[in-house]
């Protein structure tokens, strides 16, 4: 009998959402189109193997990924849908040696990967003491979530994702809306707003209200983010150095590879210092 300490459930969970690249047949990297643009250095269709993709499903510069033009590939996280794709929707066969596979299988891909995105938000959720009150409907919702994952290849294109999508949301709001009630003076509902490039520089926004929005290229350094809804928020280029990220919810690590930082930024104890900052 093993004695090693089993990890605790919401950890658990954690761990099967972030993704696992050597259990998945390159499917960010081939399912999903790209742009010339400052994050891509070429362009391709969805459904193409990016040139960089080798026999393995293994990127050939992902160590060098930033320097030869492809940050945008650094700040993408599947949140383990992958591997989900890969190994249970389509047991083990993968798109080459099963090309007949291929097509469903990228169109299945972008579908996992909302789902699974989800499922990190309500297992977040779950783990908030202020939404004890509704923790009955969140693990409803996940089980949902999690039962949808585990549907055919068929189901999965067939699911109107958008409509799941949208009665979660619901949910993760009301979340939202109990974590931060807890803020004396909490800051203004920034939701959407457009800061981008905005001074915010050692600005008080604990609990904040900033689902969606635009604060690329924002000066956020020495900012306090404490209790903040960062939900869907774009910060991309933005400066966190100094920031306070502790309690902020919904935060993502995609999200913190796309910002800029420093050793002093304070960050939530589930997320990780990217290696660029």
């Amino acid at each position: 009998m093993s004695h090693e300490r089993e990890a605790p459930a919401p950890e658990r969970d954690a761990l099967e959402l972030r993704a696992d690249c050597g259990s998945c047949f390159g499917l960010c990297c081939v399912a999903l189109p790209f742009a010339a643009s400052a994050d891509f250095a070429i362009g391709k269709e969805a459904g193409r193997p990016c040139p960089n993709l080798q026999a393995d499903f293994r990127c050939g510069i992902h160590s060098h990924l930033r320097q030869k033009g492809f940050p945008g590939c650094t700040v993408f996280d599947c949140f383990g849908a992958g591997q989900k794709v890969s190994q249970l929707t389509f047991a083990g066969r993968d798109w080459r040696q099963d090309p007949h596979t291929a097509r469903r299988m990228f169109e299945v891909f972008p579908v996992m990967r909302q789902l699974h995105e989800l499922l990190w938000y309500l297992t977040e959720a779950l783990t908030l003491p202020p939404a004890r009150p509704i923790h009955g409907d969140l693990h409803r919702a996940r089980e949902k979530t999690e039962r949808l994952t585990r549907g055919s290849a068929q189901e999965l294109a067939e699911l109107d994702v958008a409509a799941h999508r949208a009665e979660v949301n619901a949910l993760l709001l009301r979340t939202s809306e109990l974590v931060r009630a807890r803020i004396r003076g909490r800051g203004k509902n920034r939701r959407g707003a457009d800061l981008i490039g905005a001074d915010l520089k050692g600005a008080d926004l604990r609990g904040a209200n900033l689902r969606g929005a635009y604060l690329i290229a924002a000066d956020l350094k020495k900012a306090d983010l404490s209790s903040a809804d960062l939900i869907g928020a774009d910060l991309r280029d933005a400066d966190l150095s100094g920031a306070d990220l502790t309690g902020s919810i919904f935060l993502t690590q995609s999200q913190l590879n796309a910002a800029k930082g420093d050793a002093a930024t304070r960050l939530p104890s589930t997320l990780a210092r990217p290696a660029h900052w």
